[in-house]
């Protein structure tokens, strides 16, 4: 049988052969076929990362969603992003993409896609039970290969972007599969680029492919640093999320790269809203309401964000974990390639260097991401019980996501997990005492109330 904790929030993912095996592949491929053809639809692509596993993972898969009466088309090794492109390019009714994303090289897993929307949540509970019961669809599906995605892909993109001056950049691909679809796309808009670990390599031998956490970006840091390039741009494993480094070698969060995008889309698209995670900064709250835009806090995670955004036709959002989603002149998904586009098209307006855009903003004290242990049964109800004890007590706490609690001059964010057994936080003020004191309110709370 298969492992039912590899079938997790917003997508599956596990070690290979221990968790993923050639069978296990073949049975899920039958449930998402399964799940499609209940539902009166009957095509999909399929894609991978470079993975060493990959391969045979996708025949295997393909096999199994064949099986059901599903028309596969293989469109081939490419970003993740590249991949959503193909479903709307090509018209299939779903889409998979066999990739552990950001993971160590020991793992793969699987996307899923219904249209341009994430299989989640429920929806993965609903393929697992299927494969659990053995109850699928017999058919006789098709197959075929289309190489032609990756050209389509990158002129979709040079044709909607437009660089005022040439931008001076170094890519970290981080030897994932985005290397090799935006150094060409840069350069093709007049970009001068450097690049650094842009041939794909599943074994990842320079670093892990997370491009938002700062000691997998010092080789990139450092040659920003040492040269004339005004900004560097970091991919993940399966290119949708993004990493920047500004010209002094600092990083831009996930919430600042969003900011420095919302007020270059603010100009044209006055009054409309835009989503970031409960992770996010107040200062990009505050800034959005500030360039006339209206924020919405919403909940942590891609799948959330993408359905949230199709419900209420919101054109920008965003996520501290750096998946931006762009549906002004974009199509709507999470896309560091076609995001770290905009970037530089945003950059290439003016002659101010990246590190003062955001110069005018309130400087606050904040931490990282903090992870506190639990166990998988316990964090959602500890989450609760905290969050209803600083209700009780009457502080101003948003529970869309876990509990986020705000005082005037700072914030503190406990949530669960949807991947892993922990509890996350974060902590913000406008002092680094005061963030002090905010960390020790919630993280005692939480020690009191654990079981």
């Amino acid at each position: 049988m298969v492992n039912p904790q590899i079938f997790r929030q917003y997508d599956i993912r596990g070690v290979v052969d221990k968790d993923l095996t050639d069978e296990t592949l073949y049975l899920i491929g039958k449930g998402y076929g399964t799940f499609l053809r209940r539902q009166d639809l009957k095509t999909a692509c399929i894609a991978g990362d470079a993975r060493l596993s990959t391969p045979r993972f996708k025949e295997q898969f393909t096999k199994g969603l064949r099986e059901t009466g599903i028309d596969v088309i293989d469109v081939g090794i490419m970003a993740t992003p590249v991949l959503y492109f193909s479903i709307w390019k090509l018209g299939t009714d779903g889409g998979v993409m066999i990739t552990a994303s950001h993971n160590p090289a020991e793992y793969n897993g699987i996307k899923l896609n219904k249209g341009l929307q994430s299989v989640y949540g429920e929806q993965i509970q609903e393929i697992l039970k299927l494969i659990q019961d053995r109850d699928f669809e017999k058919g006789e599906g098709s197959i075929s290969s289309n190489d032609e995605m990756h050209d389509a892909y990158k002129n979709y993109i040079v044709d909607g972007i437009k660089l005022e001056r040439s931008v001076k950049v170094i890519i970290d691909g981080g030897n994932g599969v985005g290397g090799p679809y935006l150094p060409e796309i840069l350069r093709r808009l007049g970009c001068e680029v450097k690049e650094l670990y842009c041939e794909p390599d599943g074994t990842f031998p320079n670093h892990h492919p997370d491009p938002t956490v700062e000691k997998y970006m010092t080789d990139l840091i450092n040659l920003v640093k040492n040269s004339d390039a005004e900004v560097g741009l970091g991919l993940d494993g399966d290119g949708d999320r993004i990493g920047v480094v500004d010209e002094n070698g600092n990083m831009l969060y996930g919430d600042q790269i969003l900011n420095i995008i919302a007020r270059d889309f603010l100009i044209n698209n006055p009054g409309e809203k835009i989503i970031a995670d409960v992770k996010s900064s107040k200062n990009l709250f505050d800034d959005i309401t500030k360039y006339g835009g209206i924020p919405v806090m919403f909940k942590t995670g891609h799948a959330n964000i993408k359905s949230k955004m199709q419900e209420e036709g919101i054109l920008l959002s965003g996520e501290m974990s750096g998946h931006i989603f762009l549906k002004d002149r974009f199509l709507g998904f999470d896309d560091a390639i076609y995001v770290a586009c905009r970037f530089v098209e945003i950059m290439s307006k003016t002659d101010k260097p990246v590190s003062l855009f955001l110069e005018d903003q309130p400087k606050m004290y904040n931490t990282p991401e903090l992870h506190m242990q639990s166990t998988d049964e316990e964090k959602f109800k500890l989450v609760e019980r905290v969050r209803d004890s600083f209700i009780e007590q009457g502080y101003d706490v948003n529970d869309i996501d876990g509990m986020r609690i705000t005082f005037n001059d700072g914030w503190g964010l406990c949530r669960a997990s949807n991947t892993t057994p922990v509890l996350v936080l974060r902590f913000e003020a406008k002092t680094e005492e005061r963030l002090n004191e905010i960390r020790k309110l919630v993280e005692d709370r939480i020690k009191e109330l654990r079981n």
